[in-house]
């Protein structure tokens, strides 16, 4: 532990941003996840509610840093690729 008194504020600071990074990454793989399902099931009545909101939460993702720009990019367009085939 930090003896510095703005170093353990920083310590405090740093958990937190972790846990908030942690938990927007994680409800990102989720629609990802449900968005390929759809796309694996050729369920485009689902496809058309779930696609925008994975692209919705990878652009916020990208948006506070959690993932870089580039990457949410990509996944945007694979996703979207994949969706126009059907």
């Amino acid at each position: 532990m930090a003896n510095i008194k703005s170093q353990k504020k920083r310590i405090l600071t740093n958990e937190k941003a972790r846990q908030r990074n942690i938990a927007v990454r994680s409800r990102m793989r989720t629609v990802i996840k449900a968005a390929q399902k759809a796309i694996d099931d050729k369920n485009i009545e689902i496809l058309k509610t779930v696609l925008p909101e994975a692209l919705s939460v990878i652009d916020r993702a990208a948006t506070k840093g959690v993932i870089h720009p580039k990457t949410a990019a990509r996944k945007k367009s694979h996703l979207q690729h994949n969706a126009a085939a059907l």
